[in-house]
């Protein structure tokens, strides 16, 4: 933990010039999200049994877990530290050696990363890291017969590569990939419920699998909502990401800058309604691949916004008029990472929690447990990332019996 906190600036610094965050974001949530994943892992070695007898057997048997051997971790660039961390903490913790892929867009923070390791003790070879894009050692990666598993995040095309690739060695794989959240905005929730949804949601400039990127709104509620959340994307600055403050920085990278451009522009041609933000660079943002925020509203569910993982700060808005047709919309999409739920009706929010198709619910703004396990259903991939279910994923279950 010390040598992470004594280099976290660095980290930071890294980050913000590498993928684009602004600072402060960069310090308060990018980096220390890597700081709790580790802590969590120490929580979570505190009490993990990897060794126990079988429940109600009398006969001796014993269950071991035992670590499953060298990793593959390979790790997307729009949260550096945190998706490593994830990642490296529960591999190490099983008892693993890792190689580590991160992204050629974020390399640096890695780098800093790996120094931090070998200045904490970890032996040579246990950690290691390697710097190419994915086509190459991602690849070459997945299909090495000395890798016994690979843990890939990133999108849903990238991780269907890296199941193909890595199936003649039958190694295992798990994948965390894109979403599309539903944001359920029940006419009863409260009244910071909008507020609450465009922010998270811009967080990042939208660069995240787990955004709530569609909102979906009570039809009653629906017009005070989209005025709303007009109001908000107007107010909501985007600067450089040296500068301190809260604001938005630019997106990662030219490619995904021309990515969010030709969907704000489909969504337009498509004939959903733009409220807020559209084409082009922000007033006085000439340089740079900074994006306006955007609000769609009247956004039908066969448009391409709808459908089609964004990443960049580009909501969508569309009406519902009771709670079936609202979980109907929801779950109408191949991904299944992140929804959430926002209605002061607590047996409503738990119904409605069941009956969506998806790893992970948020009701009412409380944010996820560190502990709690990151994954999804679907197309957003395979496998859970931390608490114990992180650690059981690089874990081989051994029965013996007569022990």
């Amino acid at each position: 933990m010390s040598a992470y906190e004594a280099r976290s600036e660095d980290l930071a610094q890294a980050i913000s010039c590498e993928m684009g965050a602004p600072i402060a974001l960069a310090r308060t949530d990018q980096v220390s999200a890597g700081l709790r994943h580790f802590k969590a892992a120490i929580e979570v070695l505190r009490d993990f049994r990897f060794e126990e007898p079988l429940a109600n057997e009398t006969c001796g048997h014993r269950i071991l877990r035992e670590p499953i051997g060298v990793c593959a971790l390979i790790t997307p660039w729009n949260w550096p530290m945190n998706q490593v961390a994830l990642k490296v903490a529960p591999a190490l913790t099983a008892g693993c050696t890792v190689v580590l892929k991160p992204s050629e867009v974020a390399p640096v923070s890695a780098y800093i990363f790996a120094e931090i390791l070998e200045e904490a003790g970890i032996p040579a070879g246990v950690f290691n890291i390697v710097n190419s894009d994915g086509p190459v050692v991602g690849a070459h990666l997945s299909r090495h017969p000395d890798v016994e598993m690979v843990s890939f995040t990133g999108s849903t095309i990238a991780g269907k590569t890296i199941a193909r690739n890595a199936a003649d060695t039958v190694k295992r794989v798990t994948l965390e990939l894109g979403g599309k959240g539903a944001n359920i905005i029940f006419a009863d929730a409260d009244d910071g419920a909008v507020t609450r949804g465009v922010e998270h949601y811009f967080r990042n400039s939208g660069q995240s699998c787990n955004a709530p990127t569609r909102m979906l709104v009570e039809r009653s509620r629906y017009n005070e909502a989209v005025y709303e959340a007009k109001q908000i994307a107007g107010k909501t600055r985007v600067a450089s990401s040296e500068q301190e403050g809260v604001h938005l920085g630019p997106v990662a990278m030219e490619a995904q800058w021309n990515k969010v451009q030709n969907l704000i522009q489909k969504g337009i041609d498509e004939g959903a309604r733009l409220v807020a933000g559209g084409v082009g660079k922000p007033a006085g943002l000439n340089r740079g691949w900074f994006v306006c925020p955007t609000i769609f509203s009247d956004v039908d569910c066969e448009m391409t916004i709808w459908r089609k993982e964004i990443f960049g700060p580009v909501l969508s808005i569309t009406p519902f008029d009771d709670e079936e047709s609202a979980v109907e919309l929801a779950n109408d999409m191949a991904y299944g990472l992140t929804n959430y739920v926002q209605t002061t009706d607590f047996n409503k929010a738990r119904r409605v929690a069941r009956a969506l198709r998806s790893g992970m619910v948020e009701i009412n703004g409380n944010r996820r447990s560190v502990c709690a396990p990151f994954g999804g259903y679907r197309q957003s991939g395979n496998g859970r990332e931390g608490g114990a279910w992180g650690l059981e994923d690089y874990l081989e279950v051994k029965s013996v019996s007569g022990w």
